[in-house]
């Protein structure tokens, strides 16, 4: 038997499941900091199902972290990863390592209608890349790029480390709170999990608030509860991604679309769409009248990533046509 196998590794998280028929199945997800490999990790994995790593000829993870090289250490666990070894201790013929949000981008190309809500009305550009950005540990961005029939690539890069964009004297003054603390301003430090709390605070101290929520999940049980600092904090958030998320469509031309992922904004989704989020995206001066017509998605399908790493390994084992 030869099987082939898919992973989305996070910090927290190991989402595994085998591929079979380009589709996904026997998803499973357990704690990194349960096993002390990641090869032990698969193992427990395949053993649950009767099978063995003997079964297993390719597999691709998806890892949080930038990949390149022999070694890899991954982002906010304590995994690591020699690719020879990892290879030779699985018995492996295929290996494919690729970001995290490298498998998210492609797992866009995998999306039923009801994996998704739109928020911004308007039709996808055919040929044009789209931008995948999502709030989660961190601010992943990606561009995901038509490559021939039915084959895709992806730009990876760090569009959650660009300086946090300011739009108003409200955000400047925001700004220099944040400043105060942490010297350099990335979207990142705002448009997080963690970021959410960091901007609470800033809006406490600059309004001489006393702050009382100390998680992103307070933040928004509060906020849709009609606390008026919560409010105030969720609807920046969402203007910021806003400007964050046109600032990518215009630098790449995204007019195929804009995905938003993660998992944030979905725990509060009906707060989102009626957000400042569409306004703040289009919002470019000379340049607003190419946002317009841009659609975006709120994705809520529960494994894009582990979809992404699929079709990732699709591609790998079946080359283009010459």
């Amino acid at each position: 038997m030869t099987l082939a196998m898919v992973g989305d590794i996070g910090g927290t998280n190991a989402r595994f499941a085998l591929w079979r028929d380009e589709r996904i199945e026997s998803v499973q997800t357990l704690p990194a900091a349960d096993f002390a490999t990641p090869e032990l990790a698969i193992e427990h994995y395949l053993s649950s199902l009767g099978l063995s790593s003997g079964d297993l000829s390719s597999l691709c993870l998806g890892c949080a972290g930038p990949v390149s090289g022999e070694d890899f250490r991954f982002t906010n666990n304590h995994w690591t990863l020699n690719r020879s070894a990892f290879r030779r201790t699985l018995g492996l013929d295929n290996l494919l390592l690729i970001n995290d949000f490298t498998a998210m981008a492609l797992g866009m190309t995998r999306l039923r209608e009801d994996g998704r809500i739109q928020i911004c009305p308007g039709a996808s550009e055919p040929g044009n890349p789209s931008l995948v950005i999502g709030p989660g540990t961190g601010l992943g961005v990606s561009t995901l790029v038509p490559d021939g029939d039915d084959r895709w690539r992806v730009l990876p890069g760090e569009g959650g480390h660009v300086d946090l964009p300011v739009g108003s004297l409200r955000e400047a003054a925001l700004w220099q709170q944040l400043f105060a603390d942490l010297g350099h301003v990335r979207a990142e430090d705002v448009l997080s999990g963690s970021g959410l709390v960091r901007l609470y605070r800033a809006v406490c101290a600059l309004d001489g608030h006393a702050p009382h929520l100390g998680t992103p999940a307070e933040i928004s049980t509060a906020a849709l509860a009609g606390d008026p600092v919560a409010v105030e904090v969720l609807s920046l958030f969402c203007i910021w991604l806003g400007r964050v998320a046109g600032n990518g469509v215009l630098t790449t031309g995204a007019r195929g679309g804009v995905y938003i992922v993660g998992g944030v904004i979905p725990r509060f989704a009906a707060f989102f769409q009626s957000s400042g989020f569409a306004s703040s995206l289009c919002s470019k001066g000379c340049m607003s009248h190419y946002l317009k017509g841009v659609p975006v998605w709120l994705v809520t399908a529960e494994y894009p990533g582990l979809e992404g790493a699929g079709v990732a390994l699709q591609q790998a084992l079946e080359p283009a046509a010459a």
